[in-house]
């Protein structure tokens, strides 16, 4: 069974920052495609971040120039580094992965919730 387990989310004040942090086997890890997805309430599910296996990366417009994702290979673990954040990134955060090998099969962390205060 896949697990990707995430920390790192919590309440902060706008201008502030927080990283997220999901791991996962180093199977799973070394064969997919790793991002970050957030789903506010009443809203659908949107990409935030995505690093591929050579290490490109893509970001949605809104988190360009705040956010940063970034793998640490040794540990298995993806992060995403959220700087000057804005009431509207609040959201549940999701891990996921899209593993090259697997018919492209997506695997999902629990969610993290991410609430920035005004």
């Amino acid at each position: 069974q896949v697990r990707l387990v995430e920390s790192g989310g919590g309440l902060v004040q706008a201008g502030g920052s927080l990283r997220l942090s999901c791991a996962t086997s180093a199977t799973i890890f070394s064969r997919s495609a790793m991002g970050w997805y957030r789903q506010a309430p009443g809203k659908q599910r949107e990409s935030v971040a995505r690093i591929f296996s050579g290490g490109s990366t893509n970001y949605v417009d809104s988190v360009k120039g705040r956010f940063t994702i970034s793998r640490d290979i040794s540990k298995n673990t993806v992060y995403l580094q959220m700087n000057s954040l804005k009431p509207e990134d609040t959201a549940v955060y999701y891990c996921n992965a899209v593993d090259y090998e697997s018919g492209f099969a997506n695997y999902w962390g629990q969610g993290t919730q991410v609430t920035v205060s005004s």
